[in-house]
């Protein structure tokens, strides 16, 4: 069975509403090296490569000119980034504003970079100028990370619809835009995807998101990840990966044998009651094959 013939749309409903909304259908998933523009799959542009060469002007040459400048068109022109690209961006931006004791520039960079990977660290081999405000604006941020959570029920079955509760638990920038959920059935290389808003509605209550059925005689196991974008289309939010994606259980019930069956019981009652008004015909109702009586010759 393939995902495509499977699992055919998402249902988006707000859990507090109760009615279904728009029915939103599963694409292919973008390749490597392309996003998702509203319409079709895009080329990312030249971010990762303009990234990395001002990470390596700062590294080899600590050309901070030369680095700001590449820096700088990739934020501004050069596509949407993946999760991995904005949190070197910001890191690398951060860094070269240090260097040239810019710390106001370099704090905003870090604080970017922290609401994109809370966990994040820097090398220690990193000039003191960097590492220093760096660890200062780790100290200040008491703020929570930006959180999407993903729910759903034990016991799902096979052949029944999947609901899932899409949440925003935390957005302290403001930039989770949207996200899309990427799913298949354990076992299939290709992802299917399907794009959600995360309105002011989502921010502020459970959105619940229904997959259709998977149509399969055997247990399977739904996997599944989510990123989330900002407005101009940037990874700004990761929920699981490709590599380690959650898993939903599907259990599998066979249907009961051919004798279980209620139609082979109705049938089975309807010919015994039929038999049996025959019998109680014959032996109560029919006129009999024979009559009594004799006959005399003379």
């Amino acid at each position: 069975m393939h995902l495509g013939r499977g699992l055919v749309a998402l249902a988006l409903a707000a859990c507090h509403g109760g009615a279904a909304g728009a029915t939103l259908p599963l694409r292919d998933a973008c390749g490597a090296g392309q996003h998702w523009d509203g319409r079709a799959c895009r080329p990312r542009g030249e971010a990762a490569a303009l990234i990395a060469r001002g990470k390596e002007a700062l590294s080899r040459d600590a050309d901070v000119e030369a680095a700001k400048a590449a820096l700088d068109a990739a934020e501004q022109g050069g596509g949407p980034r993946d999760h991995e690209s904005n949190i070197l961006l910001w890191q690398q931006r951060g860094i070269a504003a240090a260097y040239v004791d810019d710390d106001a520039a370099a704090a905003a960079a870090f604080d970017m970079l922290l609401a994109l990977d809370p966990s994040h660290i820097l090398s220690y081999r990193l000039s003191t100028k960097a590492t220093f405000v760096f660890e200062d604006v780790r100290r200040r941020l008491e703020r929570k990370a930006p959180s999407v959570d993903v729910r759903w029920r034990l016991g799902q079955k096979v052949g029944e619809p999947i609901p899932l509760d899409l949440e925003v638990v935390a957005d302290p920038k403001r930039f989770l835009q949207r996200a899309t959920l990427f799913v298949r059935v354990r076992g299939e290389e290709r992802w299917r995807a399907a794009d959600v808003a995360l309105s002011a509605a989502a921010r502020d209550r459970q959105a619940r998101v229904e997959l259709p059925a998977v149509q399969l005689q055997r247990p399977a196991s739904l996997e599944l990840y989510l990123r989330a974008y900002d407005e101009r289309g940037n990874e700004v939010l990761a929920w699981a990966d490709p590599k380690q994606p959650r898993e939903i259980p599907l259990r599998y019930d066979p249907p009961p044998p051919w004798y279980r069956k209620p139609w082979v019981w109705i049938t089975g009652g309807s010919v015994v009651v039929v038999a049996t008004a025959a019998i109680v015909y014959a032996l109560a109702v029919a006129p009999p094959d024979r009559v009594p009586g004799s006959v005399t010759v003379k």
